[in-house]
């Protein structure tokens, strides 16, 4: 089949647990299930920024057995036939190619586009986002190209891998297309000045965009011990023998990023560039901490956000989740508090990258009904 007659896929990776947003995000209902900014769950959210893209039975979500029915209910109906369930966590390299292979065996052609995303993202401005997407997938068109949309960095962040592109864009309509040079791991934060500082890097978001026979091909080159696995379950799709044989092949296939599996190895190889970036200034947020839902929120004209019937006097810049009881503030500062009927967390809103250390204890102690 022609390039140009390609249908469009989407793959929702929805596996995460989203420990930082303990007490309300558990293994069963992970950070990408809640509604933590707005009524809907983020990955309500994520599929409704597609569906005007990507017809709703071509959104594949791949997941993991403890939260495949959980994800389920959070799916329009035509993308609950679509659910991916890992037996165990294999990293992105695994979890895409599991999706490229079940959109190969759907698709009559044997190939198709794929747009990855993450489930758990925040993006403001849709409909540019739509744009950037659709340019990303006609680049994605030509045989052996893959391409990343690149967020420009407003601060020196070190908890963000990057990428490193060329200085003048390949294409600049309508917007602009950048070979990649590289990419980058989590720098310190001089050398994350150095790459604010220069233009020419922007934060790898882990949202990609290829063709079916692109990413199938490269996992061939890169991995092949995990391309020969998958090509075997390939085979068993469809037909009763899938979830045993899904169940034996998936633990041996390597745990490893997309991005280092394939993307960099590619951006190595010489001759002309195979892999671009397009800058996507989306008003995108990785949602990582409590402290960043309360930066995305609107705030009372004191600085909170309080999630309930409540009464603040002189307090600034709560954070405050108890949306059954009537909340009373006085006197606090920049706290974080979450409650569910179970637990309650508070600290400080610059310590909210530690919840996770709660959650490791609870494991340690094998709190299992808090988890």
């Amino acid at each position: 089949m022609p390039s140009d007659k390609l249908t469009a896929h989407a793959v929702i990776l929805a596996g995460g647990r989203g420990t930082r947003f303990w007490p309300r995000s558990r293994t069963r209902t992970p950070k990408q299930l809640l509604n933590i900014i707005g009524a809907d769950s983020i990955l309500q959210q994520t599929v409704a920024r597609l569906r005007p893209l990507i017809r709703a039975d071509h959104i594949w979500t791949v997941t993991n057995v403890e939260q495949a029915s959980s994800v389920r209910k959070h799916l329009p109906a035509p993308a609950r036939q679509h659910i991916l369930a890992e037996p165990v966590g294999r990293s992105t390299a695994a979890a895409i190619a599991l999706a490229a292979i079940h959109i190969r065996h759907a698709e009559k052609s044997g190939d198709a586009l794929m747009a990855i995303l993450p489930a758990d993202l925040y993006i403001a401005h849709t409909e540019k986002y739509r744009q950037i997407a659709r340019l990303a997938l006609d680049v994605a068109r030509e045989p052996g190209r893959m391409v990343v949309l690149g967020i420009p960095p407003t601060r020196p962040e070190t908890g963000f891998g990057y990428i490193q592109s060329s200085t003048k864009p390949v294409s600049a309509s309508p917007f602009p297309v950048f070979a990649v040079e590289a990419f980058k791991e989590k720098p310190q934060l001089a050398l994350a000045e150095e790459y604010v500082a220069s233009g020419n890097y922007r934060w790898n978001a882990g949202m990609f965009f290829w063709r079916v026979s692109t990413v199938l091909d490269a996992l061939k080159k890169y991995l092949p011990k995990t391309s020969a696995g998958l090509e075997t379950l390939a085979s068993s799709i469809g037909t009763k023998n899938y979830q045993k044989t899904l169940r034996s092949i998936y633990p041996r296939l390597e745990n490893i990023a997309v991005d280092y599996a394939i993307l960099e190895p590619a951006t190595r190889e010489p001759g002309p560039s195979r892999v671009f970036v397009i800058p996507a200034d989306i008003g995108w947020s990785d949602i990582g901490s409590w402290t960043a839902v309360y930066e995305q929120s609107t705030k009372s004209p004191e600085g909170n956000v309080i999630a309930s019937p409540s009464h603040a006097i002189d307090a600034q810049g709560n954070f405050i989740w108890s949306p059954d009881k009537f909340v009373g503030v006085i006197g606090v500062r920049d706290l974080v508090v979450v409650e569910t009927p179970d637990a309650l967390l508070i600290c400080p809103r610059n310590r909210s990258q530690d919840v996770g250390k709660i959650v490791k204890w609870l494991e340690e102690h094998r709190k299992k009904d808090l988890l």
